[in-house]
């Protein structure tokens, strides 16, 4: 009778054992570190935020001040876990981490550096391509050059790598998208990342890392005491990005990219905001835990100074 193939040896198309794909590594565990390391470096950051807490400050769609430190905080979170995920191929927890730090580091430059006289893809790579280097432009370059390089640690084959790369830099642009409204980007990472998490295997300890970051200082974002910011935002979405690539078949990369893709377009032509609001059951999503909508001005009256125009 011929022998099984030993375990260790055996390994599936994405190169991570099989036998390992098929346990169950401590997702909570991993969970739990994102979420005590989000909410230990939240509160570190601000009682001494780096600079003057005037930095980190902006005003939310109310007209109301809140803090970005969130978003630093939450991707301490998720690097943290993502480093010491049990279980986990030590390729793709290379691959967690570079991609937070990534998406932490190229978010916080666009949050400080950044203005909103260039919005989404097209403008960036227009102005781009008129000869101007805009902040969101070196985000998008910054963020696709870092997600080769983890789709690279997570796939074998080169077709997969550069899918997976993809996927990771996509991903981080469509948790970006929606941090618009409070909770609204957690709630996202939240979602897209329970499946995975319920899967079980390395990519769900992978998956757990961002949810628990998300979720660590989610009170805190509905609350509109604090917003994840760019660099909350494409950290997460980064990481999650990484889950999400990670022990994927060729077949299930092109799903996702053909979907984020779908995503990334329609961003150019629709409000989110608008659909959202126009849909009850993700309204009723978007609403949960929230305050009540701001009132409108009433004609002739003007907004509360300062207060960023709803998108």
């Amino acid at each position: 009778m011929t022998k099984a193939a030993a375990p260790a040896r055996v390994a599936d198309r994405a190169g991570a054992p099989v036998a390992a794909r098929r346990c169950r590594p401590g997702r909570l565990a991993t969970a739990l570190a994102a979420t005590g390391a989000a909410r230990a470096a939240y509160a570190a950051l601000t009682r001494r935020p780096p600079g003057e807490a005037a930095l980190w400050e902006r005003r939310n769609h109310r007209g109301e001040v809140l803090t970005l430190l969130e978003g630093p905080a939450t991707a301490v979170g998720a690097t943290v876990a993502a480093a010491c995920a049990p279980g986990v191929p030590g390729r793709w927890r290379a691959a967690g981490v570079l991609a937070a730090v990534a998406g932490a580091g190229f978010g916080t430059y666009d949050d400080m550096a950044g203005s909103s006289d260039r919005r989404g893809f097209k403008g960036h790579l227009g102005a781009l391509a008129k000869g101007e280097l805009t902040s969101g432009g070196v985000k998008i370059v910054g963020l696709g050059v870092a997600g080769l390089a983890a789709g690279a640690l997570v796939q074998r084959r080169p077709l997969d790598k550069l899918l997976a790369g993809v996927v990771v830099a996509g991903t981080a642009n469509l948790i970006n998208l929606f941090d618009l409204r409070p909770g609204r980007a957690a709630k996202a990472v939240l979602i897209a990342g329970a499946p995975r998490l319920l899967r079980g295997g390395p990519a769900a300890a992978l998956a757990a890392a961002p949810v628990g970051a998300a979720a660590a200082l989610l009170p805190e974002d509905l609350a509109e005491k604090s917003m994840l910011g760019d660099a909350g935002a494409n950290a997460l979405g980064a990481a999650l990005g990484v889950a999400l690539a990670a022990g994927s078949g060729r077949k299930g990369l092109l799903a996702k990219v053909l979907v984020l893709g779908a995503f990334t377009a329609a961003s150019e032509k629709v409000s989110f905001t608008k659909v959202i609001a126009g849909n009850r059951p993700l309204n009723t999503i978007d609403m949960l835990g929230r305050r009540p909508p701001a009132a409108t001005p009433a004609p002739g009256r003007p907004a509360a100074e300062g207060a960023v125009a709803p998108a």
